[in-house]
C-alpha cells in the first residue's frame, strides 16, 4: 500500500490490513516517519522521536503477528505517548528544562499495556509544561502548531498528542486529562479524545500534577478506535493504590449505532454567555441528529457550573504544588552548579528549571495550603467539589448522558490566551467538572467554524459508563457523517 492510502486509515483498519497481509508494521512506521518529514518542521508535534527504536519493535511485532502470536486490533500500529509517561531507556521531559535529560529506567503502565497489545510508539509528544496549560504555549521546548491552521493553538496540555493524530504523524496517541486535557485538544484539532471514570486506567508511570484528578485517555481518529485503544490500556494495577478492579471493559462491544430510548440531557448553564454562535450551532446540530434517531433529548439546568473553574484550579494547583516538590535538583533533572550552598542550589534549580505558569501554580497551590487560608480556599473547594458530584448524581438519575459543548470557542490563535492566564482557565469551564466528579467523557468533532477550524461536542457519562458514551458517541458519529455526505 502507498504511505498515502496508508495514512488514510484509521489504527483499527490499519491493524486489519496488517493482519490480512495487505501491508506491514514496517511499511506503516515507514509512512508515518515519512509524514513527520514533511509537517513536523511546522507543527512540531514531538518532543523525543524514537526512530530506531520503532523500526527494530516493528520488525519484532511483525514476526509475533505472523506466527500468530499478536492478535488484537492494535498489532504493529505506530503510536504516540504523551511526554508525561514514563518510558523506559527514552527521554521523559514533560516538556520542563528540569527534566530535560531525565531516562526513565521503567515505563508506565499504560505503555507496557500498548507494548502489549503489540502497538508501535514512535516519540513523546509535546504538551504544556507539567501539563500546566490549555495551548501547549508553556513547553521549554517550543509551542505545537494546529495542523488544520499552524496560526492557531492546537489546545493543551495534550496538545502534541492530538495535533499528532490530526497531521497523521502517529495513527494513535495516549494523553493525560486533568481538567480536560485530552477533550480540549480534541476538540480544536478535529479528533476524537476521552477521559475515562478516574482509576480505570493506572496512573502508574504517569508524572503527577494533580493525583486525585489526573486520568491517562485516548486521542484518536475517530469513535471505534477510541474504543479499541481504551481497551487495551485500562486494568487494574496494584501498583496504583487508586486504579479500580473493573469488569466489563470490552468497550469495543458498545460500537452499536443505536440511540433509542436514550435520555440525553443538555445543561441550559452551557449554552449560555460566552459560548460562540457556531459552536452552539454545531452542537446543537449534533443533539438534533441523536433525537431524530430516537434519543430522548431535553434541556436541564445543572448548576454549579460558574463554581467548577476556582474550585478546579485550587485543588489542582495545592495537589501541583505537593507533587513537584520531588524536582529540587538533588535526585534527577537539571541542577543549578552555580549555586553556593543547599538552600541556594534549590531556590536556582526551581527558579531556573521551571516555566512562568508552573511557578504560578505552585506559588498559587502553596498559598491555598498555607497556615490561615487553608480552610477559607482549599477545604472550601474540596465541598464544592462534593457539590458539584452531588449535582451530578441528580443528573444521572434522569439521563443517560450529557451532551455539551467542549470549549466555548475554537482554536485561539497562538499567543492570544498565553499573555492573560484567567482567559486560558476560563476555556476550560466545560470540562473541569468532569475531572473534580471522577466521571467519563468524550469528545468527537461535529463541524467546523466559517475559518474551517474544528468543533468538538463533549458526551459525559455517570462513573464507570463508558460503553454507554461510546455507543452514543459513535451513533452520534455516524450520523454526523451521513449528514456530511448528504444521506
Amino acid at each position: 500500500m502507498k504511505d498515502g492510502e496508508l495514512l488514510s486509515l484509521s489504527a483499527v483498519e490499519l491493524g486489519r490490513a496488517i493482519k490480512e497481509g495487505k501491508t506491514t508494521a514496517l511499511e506503516a512506521v515507514w509512512a508515518v516517519l515519512s509524514q513527520m518529514e514533511q509537517s513536523e518542521r511546522v507543527c512540531h508535534c514531538y518532543v523525543t522521536t524514537d526512530r530506531e527504536g520503532a523500526l527494530e519493535r516493528a520488525r519484532e511485532v511483525q514476526k509475533r503477528i505472523d506466527a500468530g502470536e499478536l492478535t488484537g486490533a492494535l498489532a504493529g500500529v505506530p503510536a504516540a505517548v504523551k511526554d508525561n509517561l514514563c518510558t523506559e531507556g527514552i527521554r521523559t521531559t514533560c516538556a520542563s528544562r528540569i527534566l530535560e535529560n531525565f531516562i526513565p529506567t521503567y515505563s508506565a503502565e499504560a505503555v507496557l499495556n500498548l507494548e502489549r497489545a503489540g502497538a508501535v510508539i514512535i516519540g513523546k509528544t509535546n504538551m504544556d509544561e507539567f501539563a500546566m496549560g490549555s495551548t501547549t504555549e508553556t513547553s521549554a521546548f517550543g509551542v505545537t502548531r494546529n495542523p488544520h491552521n499552524p496560526e492557531h493553538v492546537p489546545g493543551g496540555s495534550s496538545g502534541g498528542s492530538a495535533a499528532a493524530v490530526a497531521a497523521g504523524e502517529c495513527f494513535f496517541a495516549l494523553g493525560s486529562d486533568t481538567g480536560g486535557s485530552v477533550r480540549q485538544p480534541a476538540s480544536y484539532c478535529g479528533v476524537v479524545g476521552m477521559k475515562p471514570t478516574y482509576g480505570t486506567v493506572s496512573r502508574y508511570g504517569l508524572i503527577a500534577y494533580g493525583s486525585s484528578l489526573d486520568q491517562i485517555g485516548p486521542l484518536t481518529k475517530n469513535v471505534e478506535d477510541c474504543a479499541a485503544v481504551l481497551e487495551a490500556v485500562a486494568s487494574h494495577d496494584p501498583k496504583d493504590s487508586t486504579s479500580v478492579k473493573r469488569e466489563g471493559t470490552d468497550f469495543t462491544a458498545a460500537l452499536i449505532k443505536d440511540v433509542k430510548g436514550m435520555r440525553i440531557g443538555i445543561p441550559g448553564d452551557y449554552f449560555g454567555q460566552g459560548l460562540g454562535k457556531e459552536v452552539r450551532k454545531a452542537v446543537l446540530n449534533a443533539a438534533r441528529l441523536l433525537k431524530s434517531e430516537g434519543a430522548i433529548v431535553e434541556e436541564f439546568e445543572l448548576s454549579l457550573v460558574d463554581y467548577g473553574i476556582p474550585a478546579y484550579y485550587t485543588i489542582a494547583a495545592a495537589e501541583a504544588s505537593s507533587n513537584l516538590e520531588r524536582f529540587d535538583g538533588i535526585k534527577y533533572g537539571y541542577r543549578d552548579e552555580s549555586a553556593e550552598g543547599l538552600h541556594q542550589m534549590y531556590k536556582r534549580t526551581r527558579s531556573k528549571g521551571f516555566g512562568a505558569e508552573v511557578k504560578r501554580r505552585i506559588m498559587l497551590g502553596s498559598f491555598v495550603l498555607s497556615s490561615g487560608y487553608y480552610d477559607a480556599y482549599y477545604l472550601k473547594a474540596l465541598r464544592v467539589r462534593a457539590m458539584i458530584k452531588k449535582a451530578f448524581d441528580q443528573a444521572f438519575a434522569r439521563y443517560d448522558c450529557i451532551l455539551g459543548p467542549v470549549a466555548p470557542t475554537t482554536a485561539p490563535r497562538l499567543g492570544e490566551t498565553l499573555s492573560d492566564p484567567v482567559k486560558m482557565y476560563l476555556g476550560d469551564i466545560y470540562t473541569v467538572s468532569v475531572n473534580l466528579a471522577g466521571l467519563p467523557a468524550i469528545s468527537i468533532p461535529c463541524g467546523t467554524d466559517s475559518r474551517g477550524l474544528p468543533i468538538g461536542l463533549q458526551l459525559i457519562g455517570d462513573c464507570f459508563q463508558e460503553k454507554r458514551l461510546i455507543q452514543a458517541a459513535y451513533t452520534c458519529e455516524q450520523l454526523l457523517r451521513e449528514q456530511s455526505a448528504g444521506v
